[in-house]
């Protein structure tokens, strides 16, 4: 009988394992994983509370990343700004660097309201206090270590007047932080493959991908909402003479301090994202912002961009759903207004942006987005990027 309860127990464990396992490979972005974390921990340990947590070494503080289960009003489930200095828990440098250093594993340790469970390792202090200020019985703490490092803690906690965890729980939470660990390694090899297929690789900026996906988004908002959706389409002038000239080193230097102009004027509108399209191509797409603020981001972007040092300033062609362009049912539409508000600034030599639809009811800009294919003076997809390729 005592055999089958024990094999039932491994049993069990053995699930609450492949579960948190499985939770956290289901998870597409870090919160999901985080929450995953400590949720799976939460239910493998019998606890009514978990959280994740996050050493910040360069600023010497434990950061929680996380709280689930039956959280206290100050307790947020993903704070913004709940963390503690580290010489609060001392345990944290200790037992991760002197002891682990000295041999053995990061293992897990458990206190409780009354003071270090008998049989474990304990700090006393601060997490005691804690667990009195908040009403629970007992805790137990398990290090995440990840590439070989401390990266942070797993905490899982128990009400009062509920078994307190012993040494068995405690060995149970290393494995359980193990396994939390590999799953964090592989939601940051997911972040890093998103991370470089929407970004392009010279500038650092979003790439045609990125905004493609956006300004679908976008446009879907706009058509259920109303929220307004403005896009900024710049070239970059000169490129292909600094290329020609003073070889491609220099284009590229050209390119990526354009960006930074690019970034530096994107920040002006809140919440705009900033991308390279390709070869000379640039854009700054917004959501929600007024028009003119946008207009005011693209006017300053070209000032700037005529008082870099090399390349001849930038077109710049500006579309948005705020202004006199027509029912935008797609993406695609907006993108070729604002690409053909580009192409004008471009044959007009223009120093300042040119904004679709503010030149009356018959404006060009409009006129030539509108053009069937093979007309005169394509703007946007059929025209080839001027410039040097990514």
């Amino acid at each position: 009988m005592g055999e089958d309860k024990r094999l039932a127990g491994e049993d069990k464990r053995l699930a609450a394992v492949v579960a948190l396992a499985q939770g956290m490979a289901a998870a597409h972005t870090p919160h999901e994983s985080w929450r995953a974390a400590a949720l799976g921990a939460c239910r493998a340990l019998d606890g009514n509370f978990a959280a994740l947590s996050v050493w910040e070494r360069e600023l010497g503080r434990l950061r929680v990343l996380v709280n689930v289960g039956e959280r206290r009003p100050d307790e947020e489930e993903f704070p913004e700004a709940e963390s503690y200095p580290v010489h609060q828990f001392p345990e944290i440098t200790e037992f991760l660097h002197e002891r682990w250093a000295g041999g053995g594993g990061p293992n897990a340790w458990v206190e409780t309201a009354e003071g270090t469970a008998a049989g474990t390792p304990g700090y006393f202090h601060q997490r005691v206090a804690a667990l009195r200020r908040r009403g629970r019985g007992c805790c137990v703490v398990a290090p995440v270590v990840l590439h070989g490092r401390a990266w942070g803690e797993l905490y899982v906690a128990r009400a009062v007047a509920v078994p307190v965890f012993g040494r068995p729980d405690a060995d149970f939470a290393t494995v359980l932080a193990a396994v939390v660990a590999a799953g964090l390694a592989q939601t940051e090899r997911l972040e890093e493959a998103h991370r470089l297929a929407f970004t392009d690789a010279l500038t650092g900026l979003a790439n045609r991908r990125a905004v493609d996906v956006r300004l679908e988004e976008a446009v879907e908002r706009h058509r259920t909402d109303g929220v307004v959706v403005s896009l900024v389409v710049c070239d970059l002038n000169g490129l292909k003479r600094v290329n020609d000239t003073l070889g491609h080193a220099v284009g590229d230097r050209l390119l990526e301090r354009f960006g930074s102009v690019l970034s530096l004027c994107g920040a002006m509108v809140p919440g705009a994202l900033v991308a390279r399209l390709g070869g000379d191509e640039f854009c700054l797409l917004a959501v929600g912002p007024p028009a003119d603020d946008v207009v005011k981001a693209a006017d300053e972007l070209c000032r700037r961009a005529a008082e870099l040092e090399l390349g001849e300033g930038v077109a710049c062609g500006l579309a948005s759903t705020e202004d006199a362009i027509g029912t935008v049912r797609s993406a695609r539409r907006l993108f070729r207004l604002a690409d053909a508000a580009q192409y004008r600034a471009k044959a007009m030599r223009a120093d300042r942006p040119v904004v679709a639809g503010r030149e009356g009811p018959d404006d060009p800009v409009v006129r030539l987005a509108d053009e069937p294919p093979g007309g005169q003076g394509e703007p946007g997809e059929r025209r080839r990027f001027r410039g040097r390729r990514p």
